[in-house]
């Protein structure tokens, strides 16, 4: 049976006294809300903490509201199940509740929450084993070791970024808000993450994300694929999301975003802007897929499920796919199965 290593718990019921204690020592503390993914890493040692501060007993960080241009805040420590089942979320942002229903199970869902699916650790086949595993084949850079077995010549990190929910809230130009003893400051969410498996996040060791803002809805349409072994549990291997707002029959403004290909979201630069000023048909859907493939950080690595070469290859179908159902055009392909 694994463990939990001794550490200092604390449940501040106020913001300011959590980021008070947070402030004493960031670099050996930990947040923690729901605890679905930093109890598992704790308990295999990928992750260390001489003080874990948990979140849920602050009233301020959770639920759901309007904004006053017409938007959505959510609060950090709400739910996933609670979002999803949201008849606001379902209404203006369903791509977005479609995003959360293919998080893990019902159980997680219940439990995980939107703050720590956006701050979820990075994961590699390497790195997410016991601990008398990964110590068998020496360790990874993304531990104590010195070299990356997923790209042994490489001098960076290439563990994964694999928060379902993170492409959507990408395309759709979501905000976050972040705390400290100091104050607050607000950026796009998009501007939260780093292309480094190791150092993922922006967000400084001593700020507490306390929520995400979704702009208000103006006729865009939206869709979000996702890719994995099993229809359920599984974390992703690829994730397609895609939010368009068109102007009579061609494209004004659209946003492509993937998932679980790198160490960052990636925003698919070269489909975008083949796309824009163009109707979403058959001929451009082809185009924008192709590019998708090809372009910049849509280059799987040996880092999790399946071969990364039939992985790339699925970019191209899934974004085919996210176009497709954005766009109102037939299905071609089997869509993924999302628990409700």
């Amino acid at each position: 049976m694994l463990r939990l290593p001794v550490f200092g718990f604390y449940q501040p019921s106020t913001i300011e006294e959590a980021t008070r204690l947070l402030a004493e020592n960031p670099a050996s503390t930990r947040l923690v809300a729901g605890g679905t993914d930093l109890w598992p890493n704790m308990k295999r040692r990928h992750q260390v903490a001489e003080t874990v501060i948990s979140l849920r007993g602050i009233a301020e960080l959770t639920g759901i509201r309007e904004t006053s241009d017409g938007g959505l805040a959510i609060g950090a420590t709400t739910t996933l199940a609670a979002i999803a089942s949201d008849l606001r979320v379902g209404e203006s942002y369903r791509a977005l509740a479609t995003a959360v229903n293919s998080i893990s199970s019902p159980l997680v869902r219940n439990s995980g929450t939107i703050g720590g699916n956006l701050c979820l650790d990075t994961r590699c086949t390497y790195y997410n084993q016991n601990e008398e595993w990964r110590r068998s084949i020496d360790y990874c850079m993304k531990e104590v070791g010195e070299i990356c077995w997923v790209a042994p010549s490489s001098p960076r990190c290439w563990a994964v970024s694999s928060g379902d929910s993170v492409p959507i809230l990408c395309a759709w130009g979501a905000e976050i808000t972040l705390v400290s003893k100091d104050g607050a400051r607000t950026l796009p969410l998009a501007e939260l993450f780093r292309d480094d498996g190791i150092d993922y996040l922006s967000k400084r060791p001593d700020e507490i994300l306390t929520e995400v803002r979704l702009p208000a809805p103006s006729g865009e349409r939206a869709a979000f694929w996702k890719l994995r072994r099993r229809g359920s549990i599984d974390f992703g291997v690829l994730s397609v999301a895609a939010v368009g707002w068109c102007g009579g029959e061609t494209t004004d403004r659209i946003e492509i975003w993937l998932g679980s290909v790198g160490s960052t979201p990636v925003r698919c630069d070269e489909s975008i802007a083949a796309l824009i000023g163009k109707p979403i048909d058959e001929d451009t859907i082809a185009e924008a897929a192709a590019l998708a493939r090809k372009g910049e950080g849509a280059s799987p690595l040996g880092n999790t499920d399946f071969l990364p070469q039939w992985r790339g290859k699925m970019i191209e179908h899934y974004v085919a796919a996210v176009l497709r159902e954005m766009a109102g055009l037939p299905r071609e392909r089997l869509a993924p199965r999302h628990q409700r």
